[in-house]
């Protein structure tokens, strides 16, 4: 079947990441109205995200077979069901999980999506639909429901980050026995990314866990426990 190709930094990606913060600018305006509005928007994004991996699974049926487009195990996937977790349970590992990977990871997917297929195909409109989701919900969770992080505040960003090596770290071994490439650790991307500046493999491998847990440390800044927290 026949498709639009798609590329990134493109015209088309910009008016798509135009079109995607602006809904999600309105959903958290919106969501910050009453209690009625907030809660409905999680629910909204809770959905959306847990049904995330079955729409995959449709929107990829006419692309491609490969494993890496029929388990759930890119971190974005995992995002999703965690995103979608933690706006019905509110746990806090899920919250801080969906905070930092979310602002830290889909965000740059976004910027540089690995995705080759334009509109209006599903797969297309799936993907984007999926990674504003997540980084949605990365905002909704500070902004709305006015999370924040336990003290001492830098903490939770060395457990996620050492879940974030875990996860490498299975992805590698998943990889190596089903020939994928999830968390992109046998080559980076084939369209254009950050990926391609941290040098070859296994050197980016390292490179790309020392930018996310400087990341994970400059957005803990952000929600940092209050002092009447500090002081309860």
């Amino acid at each position: 079947m026949s498709h639009s190709s798609f590329h990134a930094f493109s015209a088309e990606h910009a008016l798509t990441l135009a079109i995607g913060f602006f809904v999600l600018t309105a959903l958290l305006i919106y969501a910050r109205r009453s209690e009625a509005s907030s809660n409905f928007i999680r629910v909204l994004l809770a959905v959306t995200n847990l049904l995330s991996y079955p729409l995959a699974l449709y929107a990829w049926k006419d692309h491609s077979k490969s494993l890496d487009n029929v388990l759930p195990f890119h971190l974005c996937d995992l995002a999703a069901f965690v995103a979608g977790f933690a706006l019905l349970t509110r746990k806090p590992i899920l919250l801080a999980l969906t905070y930092f990977w979310g602002l830290a990871a889909t965000t740059q997917a976004l910027i540089t999506p690995a995705i080759s297929i334009g509109p209006p195909d599903f797969a297309f409109i799936h993907f984007f639909i999926q990674h504003f989701a997540i980084t949605t919900t990365a905002l909704f969770i500070p902004i709305v429901m006015k999370w924040r992080l336990p003290s001492p505040w830098w903490k939770t960003s060395f457990i996620v980050f050492g879940i974030s090596v875990a996860y490498q770290g299975l992805s590698l071994l998943i990889n190596l026995s089903l020939k994928t490439n999830f968390a992109f650790t046998r080559n980076p991307p084939d369209n254009p990314s950050v990926i391609d500046h941290l040098g070859p493999w296994p050197i980016y491998l390292f490179s790309m866990q020392g930018i996310a847990l400087v990341f994970y440390l400059l957005l803990a800044l952000f929600v940092r426990p209050s002092r009447d927290d500090k002081n309860s």
